[in-house]
């Protein structure tokens, strides 16, 4: 990607950590005004390149190479020289904004904290403006709704795409030269990603900014980028002009990310996986057939109902008397009446803050419903006291969005799966007149081996070294905690499993391992999912049937291939509509 109007060229660029090389010989160019996409899994060294440019890397990280910028070399400066570039020539926006922002200072006061570190006022300001002016005029630029509350607001009281557009003001309040996205959208809704993308590209034809922009997801990446380079392992694979490597990928493990997604035409009986490309051809052709073949049959759904949910609202206090009386309340759940069958899975979509993660966990009554029923199988779980419901939370299990995060940090992989065996150890997992044969052909699961023999016979069955055991989950890679969270949910043999954004923030190629796994398991054993998910590429590979959620109500329902087809409501034809495809 050689050219004259280069504005940063990275001449053999590596990485390592207390001698562990992390990046290798990376080369790269970025050019004026256009958009470079750095594309690959967690680990492949795209971030850690991206904070070598600004003097970010911790103590221990030794550093290699030139980054030339305006004739500077940016790898020889000292922490004085990256002050006065960070923030004011090279500016980041990072991945988890909630995570970036302080959550004990409000919004304005963070963005003017960056604007007082540079003090830099715009050239073309012929009537300056104060300092609170600029960034409620650049919250007005980066389409903040009410931009004068936002600036008085704390970042839990305002939603993550507008948390995200923050971040984005932030990083544009010093008017930099280059912009470095890293996963700016990975986690955020269809819609908002579409408009934090459509924000991004109207920012840089207004400014002229030059943009890094850091992902695992080709889709993403095809709507914004001009140039594509592709890495894998602290190596670059593959780079050249957006439109080549998108639609003549070269490599294996740039076709292996490519036909990882989930596609939308189609549903295939299982997704290829990048190490399916990296292996072999015949491994390849076979994905290749298979990702060709419409599976528009569904799993062996029972005719009996598994839950059945009837007039369900959940109401969330905003605002209490002196006494303690509700004076404002606010709807997470709205009226929603549904049926989940035995044996099938049922999707679940909407955008964030539609309720669909409070409607999960009222379901397996981790938070209390205002008004309606829940009945399983035919039972109400409102009338269960503390000790019953206990007696059935081995047949309810949850599967959390943030596999680090639902893990304890201080206990081991294998001591984390077991842990339910211990809690509901002396209870029953079947009630006495039961007799639900569904499970009784799980092998690794049965009764006669040891807790430890049957955590290991399942880790082996989830795609987990057994030998792993004693490891800590920050020695795991996402998607292997992912599969931890998996075995510890199904280790006590549940009917019913809630996924609640199970794979929302893993990179595309784990994603297809985690998808396949759940459906591997769902034929083997005719579990029952609850699939929640803003994503309906997903949803639509892995569910029987789909439930649009706005605003706390069922909007619209069918079979993945009627909805996509004919989506009755405008939400969801919009939310279709801001699946990023492939250009």
């Amino acid at each position: 990607m050689e050219h004259r109007n280069n504005i940063l060229k990275i001449e053999n660029l590596s990485v390592s950590f207390d001698g562990r090389t992390v990046v290798e010989g990376l080369n790269l160019s970025l050019e004026r005004g256009k958009t470079l996409g750095i594309v690959g899994e967690s680990g492949s060294g795209k971030s850690v390149s991206s904070l070598a440019l600004m003097g970010l890397l911790p103590k221990n990280a030794s550093v290699s190479g030139h980054a030339w910028m305006d004739g500077t070399d940016l790898l020889t400066l000292d922490e004085e020289g990256f002050r006065a570039i960070r923030g004011n020539r090279i500016s980041m926006i990072f991945q988890e904004p909630m995570t970036s922002l302080n959550p004990v200072q409000k919004c304005g006061a963070q963005v003017l904290e960056m604007l007082k570190a540079h003090q830099n006022t715009p050239n073309n300001q012929s009537t300056p403006m104060t300092p609170k002016e600029r960034v409620i005029a650049l919250f007005k630029e980066v389409l903040l709704p009410r931009p004068e509350k936002i600036f008085d607001s704390y970042p839990h009281e305002i939603s993550g795409g507008q948390k995200q557009r923050v971040m984005i003001a932030m990083a544009l309040i010093n008017h930099p030269d280059i912009l470095i996205a890293d996963e700016p959208t990975t986690a955020l809704d269809v819609t908002v990603q579409k408009t934090i993308l459509d924000l991004l590209r109207s920012l840089q034809q207004k400014h002229g900014i030059s943009i890094i922009f850091i992902t695992h997801d080709l889709g993403v990446i095809s709507q914004i980028a001009d140039d594509i380079l592709v890495m894998y392992r602290g190596h670059m694979v593959e780079q050249g002009p957006a439109a080549e490597i998108l639609q003549h990928p070269k490599e294996p493990y740039t076709q292996g990310l490519l036909a990882c997604r989930p596609p939308l035409d189609s549903r295939p009986e299982r997704l290829p996986t990048v190490e399916d490309y990296l292996s072999n051809e015949e491994v390849k052709m076979k994905n290749e057939e298979l990702a060709d073949t419409t599976n528009n049959s569904t799993f062996d759904i029972k005719h009996s109902t598994l839950v059945t949910v009837k007039d369900l609202t959940v109401e969330y206090t905003l605002k209490k008397s002196l006494f303690g009386k509700p004076l404002q309340t606010l709807k997470g759940v709205d009226g929603i009446s549904f049926d989940i069958m035995e044996g099938e899975t049922l999707g679940l979509v909407g955008e964030s803050g539609c309720g669909k993660s409070t409607l999960g966990r009222a379901l397996l009554r981790l938070i209390d419903h205002s008004d309606g029923s829940i009945l399983y199988r035919g039972r109400p779980l409102d009338t269960l006291n503390a000790k019953e419901m206990r007696s059935l939370r081995p047949k309810l299990q949850i599967i959390f969005q943030d596999p680090y995060s639902s893990l304890n940090p201080r206990i081991t992989i294998g001591d984390a799966i077991s842990e339910p065996l211990m809690v509901h150890k002396g209870e029953k997992l079947k009630e006495k007149g039961e007799s639900h044969d569904i499970h009784n052909t799980i092998s690794p699961l049965t009764s006669h081996l040891s807790p430890k023999e049957r955590v290991c016979a399942l880790m082996q069955q989830v795609g987990l070294n057994p030998d792993w055991y004693n490891r800590y989950p920050h020695e795991l890679s996402g998607g292997q905690r992912q599969r931890v969270c998996i075995a510890r949910a199904l280790i006590l043999q549940p009917e019913l499993v809630v996924c609640d954004e199970s794979v929302s923030a893993l990179d595309v190629s784990v994603q297809a391992q985690v998808l396949n796994l759940l459906n591997d398991l769902k034929r083997q054993y005719h579990y029952t999912y609850l699939f929640i998910s803003h994503d309906l590429s997903v949803v639509k590979f892995l569910s029987d049937r789909i439930m649009v959620m706005q605003q706390g109500r069922i909007v619209e329902q069918g079979t993945p291939d009627d909805l996509f087809a004919h989506p009755k409501t405008d939400y969801t034809r919009t939310l279709i509509e801001a699946i990023p495809r492939i250009k």
